[in-house]
């Protein structure tokens, strides 16, 4: 039987905390009681349209109450929310819906009608278009949801019943790859991040880190909803109002993706430290060093503590003091790390770097479970019989046991917290006809923080046009993964 994990750990704040701030978001203020009526008269309406238990329902919405209050509502029906980034490509949402046929989908107006995906198809057969039995506008909102005809998945029974989310992430050739997070999964999650941040109800967190975004989701949605924590969602990434919010809600948590943020508070104008605590800032995948650290900490009195998050393991290791350099922290209870040799295969020693491999209860047991042909290697991003997932990182374990990120075996790369695989990329821009071969990279700009940039050699005569290409990009890739430069060169 489906453990409703989402909607339980709303009822029992519900019960221990009543009227008490659970969510606010600009001049929205909802409290356990408010969150809870509004998330069963959705469910109700959700039941109506035919959702029913086991079902995966896409909600692409941003950090609005709406994407936290109907994730509940498919929690109450035994249905798994699956969190898409609004900016989803058309494409990509047909990749992820022939993979993972969805029963419904729940979108924002997108100038049109939402993208119609591809129903599953056997190899070598046309692609088949799937249309909505029903398309229908959620009372008193704007957003729509279509119902889809699913077909029955191949996952054993035992391990479907206890899906409680779907997360979405990138593989090494830059497709989107579904990860069904089961209530273990989830409940391991939370149970981490509350005991290694030593959050307590009081707690309030504010995140910009987008919900559909796999530790906002983790956060926001597992941690916090786990102790009743208060949540404020903000979808305006200005530094100077998330310093006011930070300043004038005591917010106590706050994760970012990105380091460039906390470079950008770094920058403004003389603040006075904080002057509330405990104070965590969470910065994803790496931490503020030098004078910019320096700076951070006399502005506000505390500084960044960086962690090592992915989609298909959830939280892997935590600097809990904020004092750790260049690492990521020491792996939460119950994480296992072990460095093996890129070429031999096999474990090494000291602080030597290798490709790093990780096992512990937050892992998902499902799309990871898919075993190689005897006598070939576990690929990046699949998992071996003992319960390791290799996670496609470089990475070295220091003299403290901290763990230090080198580099990717694969050409995947981070932009703001999301994974950008650089050859589709450079595919995507190949496909133009007057481009024979591109080039594609990450660099730091001192404005924008990390940027796709991309090398280009032309086919044909006379002058081409950059934009032109850019825009090529912007129609086929999600935004974050377009060039924001192209440069013409004579050869690569």
């Amino acid at each position: 039987m489906i453990i409703v994990l989402l909607y339980n750990w709303l009822m029992n704040a519900v019960k221990a905390k009543g009227g008490a701030k659970a969510l606010i978001y600009r001049d929205t203020y909802l409290s356990w009681r408010g969150l809870c009526h509004r998330v069963d008269r959705r469910a109700d309406e959700f039941e109506s349209m035919g959702v029913r238990s086991g079902d995966v329902v896409g909600v692409m919405l941003g950090n609005v109450p709406d994407f936290l209050i109907l994730s509940l509502a498919l929690s109450k029906l035994k249905a798994a929310p699956l969190p898409l980034d609004p900016t989803t490509s058309t494409r990509e949402l047909e990749m992820i819906m022939s993979i993972l046929p969805l029963r419904g989908m729940i979108t924002r107006p997108r100038g049109g009608d939402a993208p119609v995906p591809q129903g599953p198809t056997l190899p070598g057969d046309p692609a088949k278009k799937q249309t909505p039995e029903t398309r229908r506008r959620l009372q008193g909102t704007l957003l729509s949801c279509s119902i889809y005809a699913t077909e029955e998945r191949s996952v054993p029974r035992k391990i479907a019943d206890q899906i409680a989310a779907v997360l979405v992430t990138t593989d090494s050739a830059g497709d989107p790859k579904p990860v069904e997070r089961t209530v273990a999964n989830l409940t391991a999650e939370a149970e981490s991040l509350v005991r290694a941040l030593d959050l307590k109800v009081e707690d309030r967190a504010l995140l910009t880190l987008p919900l559909f975004h796999a530790f906002g989701f983790d956060l926001g949605m597992a941690a916090a909803l786990s102790i009743g924590m208060t949540l404020y969602l903000e979808d305006e990434l200005a530094p100077a109002r998330i310093t006011k919010l930070l300043r004038e809600q005591k917010i106590t948590v706050f994760p970012s993706s990105s380091v460039t943020l906390f470079s950008e508070l770094a920058r403004l104008p003389a603040s006075r430290p904080l002057d509330h605590e405990p104070i965590r800032l969470l910065s994803l995948g790496g931490s503020l060093s030098g004078a910019t650290l320096e700076n951070f900490r006399k502005k506000y009195g505390v500084r960044p503590l960086s962690c090592f998050h992915s989609s298909e393991t959830g939280t892997i290791s935590l600097d809990a003091t904020g004092k750790a350099g260049q690492t990521v922290g020491t792996p939460l209870e119950g994480i296992e790390l072990r460095i093996t040799s890129q070429s031999t295969k096999k474990p090494v020693s000291g602080s030597r770097k290798g490709t790093l491999w990780v096992r512990g209860p937050s892992i998902s047991p499902l799309k990871l479970c898919s075993l190689p042909p005897a006598g070939k290697d576990i690929p990046v991003g699949g998992r071996d019989k003992e319960g390791w997932y290799r996670t496609g990182d470089i990475a070295s374990i220091d003299k403290s046991g901290r763990l230090i990120l080198k580099g990717r075996e694969d050409d995947l790369v981070q932009v703001d917290g999301r994974r950008v695989a650089l050859g589709e990329v450079e595919g995507c821009i190949e496909t133009h006809p007057r481009v024979s071969v591109a080039q594609a990279e990450v660099v730091t700009d001192p404005f924008a923080g990390p940027i796709v940039v991309a090398k280009i050699v032309t086919r044909g005569r006379g002058k081409i046009d950059t934009e032109n290409i850019i825009d090529h990009c912007a129609k086929n890739l999600s935004p974050y993964k377009v060039p924001r430069r192209i440069e013409i060169c004579e050869s690569l």
